[in-house]
């Protein structure tokens, strides 16, 4: 009997590794988002600090998109060659975001204030190769909702952030609250290596230069592979838009002071917080497509609403609406991705993903800086709808392969 209960205590192990590593990947991509969606709270004051224009402001988001962008694609190779490593990179993710809002709080100059969004991207182009590799391997048999569950920490982080941060902004000012924001950072970092530095120890070190380039050439064979990121790009144009010019809209057209600000800017991410999940499993169940073209389509209909109501319960019911797909979305295109890449170069495909989009979506905050400046914020909601359009297009051709049975996962990798 004893030896019957320790197998079965051995079979039972892996499984709970497994959630474990889920729920602390889960718990770290908060605290990632959290930090990523002070920013937006933050910048009708450093606007007003530093006089910026609409243009300089689309610029501000060019620069973290372009630090993102260009980190991305060696922290996915470190997250495939390294994978020893992996407690150390995502630990410094968590920290980058503490230094990055340090550097904001004695920021004199725009200079300074696009290094310390370069460091924010920096941070998300760390954490999301070896999260979403990491999850995407041990959850092969269920990949839409291993990492739509790491995306409900996102939504959590995108929610209750911008809550506490604009309430808090009645209290004290942006930038004493951007320094204290530091500590946390550090101790959180060292907390998340402790935590799952076992668990990349105990597994393999990495991939031969071999096995990895067959990887990344199997990533141009195919082109259902590029139709995706097309699609991700459009989508991605659209929500920088949206996300650039929604929080200036709400301060300056709605009037609308930091705690209302923070409270619609909650909205847009707090449905997500329970549309993942299902979002996941039926990706998973049925295919990635049947979630995403009616959601791509919906979203368009909801960004051409947007400057419709003036104010009011109409308003954060579309935002709240649009909250149901604005982030899940990205997922599960990743999970698409993911389902044909090969397994030894998933944090490359997917930070390869990331970076062809964000080399697409680079201009485009300062492209919508300029729609602003010349036709007003509605003009610019209008276009964005008009991508979401465009995107559910290319999503009517895309025909994605039945994935093959895939191990429960298993191992370090």
């Amino acid at each position: 009997m004893a030896e019957v209960l320790g197998m079965l205590q051995n079979a039972q192990q892996p499984q709970v590794e497994r959630k474990f590593l889920l729920g602390t990947l889960t718990f770290g991509h908060t605290v990632i988002h959290w930090y990523q969606q002070m920013f937006p709270i933050f910048l009708p004051f450093i606007r007003a600090d530093l006089g910026l224009s609409e243009v300089q402001v689309g610029g501000l988001m060019s620069a973290k998109q372009g630090a993102s962008g260009l980190l991305t694609l060696p922290s996915g190779f470190a997250a495939d060659a390294f994978n020893k490593h992996k407690a150390v990179i995502l630990g410094s993710a968590l920290a980058m975001g503490g230094c990055a809002y340090l550097v904001a709080s004695i920021a004199p100059t725009y200079f300074w204030v696009l290094t310390f969004l370069v460091m924010l991207g920096a941070a998300s182009a760390l954490w999301h190769p070896s999260s979403v590799s990491t999850l995407s391997l041990q959850f092969a048999d269920r990949r839409g909702t291993a990492l739509a569950l790491h995306g409900v920490g996102a939504s959590v982080g995108d929610t209750v952030g911008p809550l506490c941060i604009g309430a808090m902004l009645l209290l004290v000012g942006w930038k004493d609250l951007a320094q204290w924001h530091m500590i946390p950072a550090l101790i959180l970092a060292l907390l998340m290596w402790k935590t799952v530095r076992h668990h990349y120890s105990a597994g393999p070190g990495g991939l031969t230069r071999r096995a990895y380039f067959a990887g990344i050439k199997g990533i141009f064979a195919r082109p259902t592979i590029f139709m995706v990121m097309i699609a991700s790009s459009f989508v991605g144009i659209a929500r920088l838009s949206v996300t650039t010019f929604l929080p200036l809209y709400l301060a300056e057209e709605m009037g609308y002071d930091s705690f209302w600000l923070g409270f619609h800017w909650a909205l847009l991410y707090a449905m997500g917080i329970f549309s993942q999940p299902l979002m996941g499993i039926l990706s998973d169940r049925f295919s990635r497509k049947t979630v995403l073209l009616p959601s791509f389509a919906t979203m368009g209909l909801l960004y051409l609403l947007l400057p419709t109501p003036d104010g009011g319960f109409l308003l954060a019911l579309i935002i709240g609406t649009m909250g149901l797909f604005f982030y899940g979305t990205g997922n599960i295109a990743t999970a698409a991705v993911l389902d044909v890449a090969s397994e030894h170069v998933q944090g490359t495909t997917q930070s390869f993903m990331t970076l062809f989009q964000q080399v697409v979506t680079l201009p485009a905050p300062i492209i919508a800086g300029y729609v602003v400046s010349q036709f007003g914020y509605s003009i610019v909601f209008y276009y964005s709808s008009a991508l979401l359009f465009s995107a559910a297009t290319v999503w009517a051709f895309i025909r994605i392969p039945k994935r093959a049975g895939a191990s429960s996962g298993g191992g370090g990798h």
